[in-house]
């Protein structure tokens, strides 16, 4: 089995669970070194998002308002947003290894470990829609983190635009989240926290490599990582705006540091 085809195959299947069925058994073989490298392999850019036969695609800036976190409806609508980002994020971190050749092993090694984390954030919170009724593809999605990837083609670009800074920002709101559920007795919103709280712990680590590889990426070609906003700028124009909470303990544990932080926050970091 070679490492990139398998995974451009894995990446273009629609039924989700296929792709993760396909990803599980691939994996397998790879934590037992029984997968070949061909580094000579072209990765292609992909049209459309995988997910665009199960779910109905609008525009970022068009979704719908969400319904009150009180009704079963208002939280599933939460949780399926969720699930979505959990979703690309899985392609997100499949199409990382899958689009770089010739990296250390560890690289792989790191985004197909993200991969096989964000597959188990999915099914958590697959139950809990199921339990509510409702199942992915239930309400509208965007493709914005998609649209991203395909934007983001070489590796210092993607390194500090998807984990380092869109992954990095779920650090920040989740634990806003957590707190608006906190207001709302009912079983369901308790487990949401339960599953927010196990993304969001594991997502530092996710964040910490995408700052191990964009350091990477610097030195390789001579970037000074204090660039780093201006990378992102070029993609994402704003990306320097203050926001009204951010995590700074979380942000510090995935590598940023107390100048960068102090871009994006008014608040002290030490």
């Amino acid at each position: 089995m070679e490492f990139f085809s398998t995974l451009q195959d894995i990446l273009t299947t629609k039924n989700p669970d296929e792709k993760i069925a396909n990803f599980q058994s691939f994996y397998k073989l790879y934590k037992k070194d029984k997968i070949v490298f061909n580094h000579k392999f072209k990765p292609i850019t992909f049209t459309s998002p995988s997910f665009s036969s199960i779910c109905t695609i609008k525009d970022a800036t068009s979704m719908p308002k969400r319904s009150s976190l009180s009704t079963n409806k208002g939280k599933a609508y939460l949780v399926h947003s969720i699930l979505h980002i959990e979703y690309s994020a899985i392609d997100l971190a499949l199409d990382h290894a899958y689009r770089f050749q010739n990296m250390p092993k560890d690289f792989y090694d790191d985004w197909l470990r993200v991969a096989d984390d964000e597959i188990r954030h999915f099914r958590i919170l697959e139950d809990i829609i199921h339990s509510l009724g409702y199942r992915y593809g239930s309400f509208f999605v965007h493709s914005f983190l998609f649209d991203i990837s395909q934007k983001t083609l070489d590796l210092l670009t993607r390194m500090a635009v998807v984990p380092r800074y869109l992954e990095a920002s779920g650090l920040d709101s989740s634990p806003q989240v957590i707190k608006k559920l906190k207001n709302i007795d009912d079983p369901f919103a308790k487990e949401i926290i339960k599953a927010l709280k196990i993304i969001l712990e594991e997502e530092i680590s996710h964040v910490s490599y995408g700052d191990k590889w964009f350091l990477w990426a610097c030195k390789k070609e001579g970037v000074d990582k204090s660039k780093y906003f201006n990378i992102v700028e070029k993609i994402l124009p704003g990306a320097k705006k203050k926001k009204s909470y951010v995590n700074i303990t979380d942000r510090k544990k995935a590598g940023f540091s107390c100048e960068e932080i102090s871009v994006i926050s008014d608040k002290k970091c030490k």
